[in-house]
Order: C-alpha cells, then structure tokens, then sequence
C-alpha cells in the first residue's frame, strides 16, 4: 500500500516532511494547476532534503477547464449576478443559455442566462483562480495536454519526477499523446497514472487500461459527472474492473476532508479510507487536506494508521475464510 500527500503552502517545510515521511508517506503529489515545476523548485529541494529517494507525482493539466487568474478570491451569494471573464475559450462558444456550470469540483454551482457567460449564482460560496470547471451533460473538444503540460514534462528528469498524473481521460488516444511526449523528453520510463473523472473515462476505461501503470479513482470531478448518490457504485465499479486486469489503483479527493480544520476525522471519512482498502485500493492520496490544511501530520498518520487497521482486517478475514 502507498500512501501519497500533497505539497502545498502547510506542506513545505523540512521539519513537516520529515514528519510525513515517518509517519509513513510514501510520497507526494505536486499540483501543476498552481504552479510549474521551475516555480516549485524551492519546495522540491526541501523534499529531497527530507527524503532523497521520494516517489514525485505531477499532475498535470490535461483537458481539464479551469477559470484563469482572478485578482482576488470573489464571494458570491445565492441568486447574485456573476459574468465570467476568465474562463478558456471553448465555453464562450459552446454554453448556451440554461446551462449549468459546476466550479471547484461542484461546491459553486452557476446558470447560464444570457451571452457572454452572464450567469446566476445557484450555490454560493468562494470563488478562486484555477478552480476546475465543468458544464453538466456536456464535453468539449480540448487538446490532451497543454502548452504548460509539455513545458513541465520537459523538465521530469531534472526535478526526479516518478510518475504523473493525467486528468481526465477520455480514450487511448490520451495516452498515446502522453507518452509521445515522455519519449520526446527522453522520460520514457516515468510512470503513467490515468485519472478516471468522466462519463468517457468511465465507460472507455477497459480499452486503455492496459496501456497505464495505475488507475486514479478521482472522485472529485467524478461526482460533477456523476449524480453524488451514485458515485460510490461508480467507484466500485471501477475498483472491479481494475482487480479484473490486475491493475493497480488509487483512491483520491476528500478522503479526510474534515482535517483541514479538524485536527480529528469524522467516523464517515475511516469508513470510507477503510472501504476503499477493503475494495483493493493499492494506494491512497490526499490534497487539500495536506496542502493547505491545519494539521498536515496528523491527516498522515490517520490515513495511514486507518488504512494498515483494514489490511489486517482483510488479512485476517481472508485467512479464515481459508480455512
């Protein structure tokens, strides 16, 4: 079982990631969303001061849509008028009057009521640059990887990255982008985890699930995707077909939310750290709540401790079914 955090700004110092190392983090993601892998080369130093031989994730752009650079985060209330001016391109052509828009993996949600992305705030809350963006039942024809995705990647075998992160798959055709582009940068043997946040990831995983090292469970955009009440049979879904291919998967978003304030989990977040072990997570990530949160250590350590209880739940269980 591996067990990866996330640097973020609570997550950066020597003194906690050494603490996260021991309390059994196996490595850590860097979100290319924030901040490029030149930009984030004081924090990667500091991780290899903490442990020289860390596994490094990137997770790149991919064909996400995301709001661009706001001047400061923008507090809007239920019904308020909100005219977006930073989104990319292909929404100003293709959202029509009436359709919905899901920000910030769903906490905002938004009403297309007039041209120019004129729009009415359904579900409040705090909107803040680079929050993913989705327009509930439809997709748009965006290229795999960015500009900045390729810049980045050019720059794996310098910063020692072990794998990345490629959001929102859609088809095989992603994946062969994805290592055309490892291969021009002479990164080949880098790791290729494919993130599962889509209908067409969902439904077309069985053709390219081959092709990847890992399967990344995302249940974030998942359950933009998703209806929420049916999000958790998605994941299990997908937790078969993985065990069906012998391939290894990773359960990520919101596993411990509650700890970015909390410095305790709620019964419902062990439940659904143990659940997924129970289901055949190889691995385990956590974001925000390592990112940002107050108590970065201690998300570790439950997530550990919470998963290490439900192997030797299922140990134990398998054992006397044995016999």
């Amino acid at each position: 079982m591996h067990y990866y955090g996330t640097l973020g700004p609570s997550a950066c110092d020597l003194d906690t990631l050494k603490a996260l190392f021991a309390s059994g983090m196996s490595g850590v993601r860097l979100n290319l969303s924030h901040r490029g892998l030149n930009q984030s080369k004081a924090w990667i130093d500091i991780l290899h001061a903490a442990k020289a031989d860390c596994e490094l994730l990137i997770d790149l752009n991919g064909p996400e849509l995301r709001l661009g650079d706001l001047k400061a985060p923008i507090e809007l209330k239920p019904g308020e008028l909100y005219t977006f001016q930073d989104l990319p391109d292909v929404l100003y052509q293709g959202v029509e009057v009436g359709d919905q828009l899901l920000v910030d993996d769903g906490r905002l949600l938004f009403e297309v009521i007039g041209p120019g992305l004129k729009t009415r705030v359904l579900r409040a809350g705090t909107l803040q640059s680079h929050k993913s963006v989705a327009v509930v039942g439809k997709s748009f024809p965006v290229p795999t990887l960015t500009q900045a995705d390729l810049d980045n990647i050019a720059l794996i075998r310098t910063y020692g990255v072990t794998a990345v992160m490629l959001p929102f798959v859609r088809n095989s055709s992603d994946i062969h982008h994805l290592r055309q582009a490892l291969a021009a940068a002479g990164a080949q043997e880098t790791r290729i985890l494919a993130k599962i946040e889509n209908r067409e990831g969902v439904l077309r995983l069985p053709e390219f699930i081959e092709e990847v090292d890992e399967v990344v469970i995302a249940r974030g955009d998942l359950g933009q995707a998703y209806p929420l009440y049916d999000l958790i049979g998605v994941q299990k879904d997908l937790a078969v077909l993985c065990r069906q291919h012998q391939k290894p998967f990773m359960v990520v978003t919101q596993l411990l939310q509650s700890m970015i304030e909390n410095e305790v989990p709620t019964r419902a977040e062990v439940s659904d750290i143990f659940n997924a072990v129970l289901d055949g997570a190889s691995s385990l990530m956590v974001t925000g709540e390592m990112a940002i949160g107050k108590h970065p250590v201690e998300v570790m350590d439950y997530l550990v401790k919470t998963a290490q209880s439900a192997l030797a739940w299922k140990q134990k269980h398998e054992a006397a079914d044995h016999f």
